[in-house]
């Protein structure tokens, strides 16, 4: 049987940040359903959440709660690069 490719564009880390600003971390204090600031920077596409696993990390646009994630946020909007995996993420890049 051949192997099913995966039909998702993806982009560079380096271009969502020279394109979106440097992100920060963003970290969960209280449930995501009480943070009205977590509420806030998603519905102006300005969180990405890192999914790290066995494989390569990659990042998507918007809060998914998941195991094993990071949130970054940008001070910009991320809605240009909603659907795409956001793959090389360079660590040096994010602000404390």
């Amino acid at each position: 049987m051949p192997m099913k490719l995966l039909k998702v564009r993806t982009t560079r880390f380096v271009t969502v940040v020279e394109k979106c600003g440097k992100p920060t971390s963003y970290t969960l204090w209280q449930k995501p359903k009480n943070d009205r600031a977590l509420e806030n920077l998603t519905a102006k596409n300005r969180i990405m959440t890192i999914r790290r696993g066995a494989g390569a990390e990659f990042g998507e646009v918007g809060f998914f709660r998941a195991e094993r994630t990071i949130y970054l946020q940008f001070p910009k909007s991320l809605k240009s690069f909603a659907g795409q995996r956001i793959i090389g993420i360079k660590w040096d890049l994010v602000g404390a």
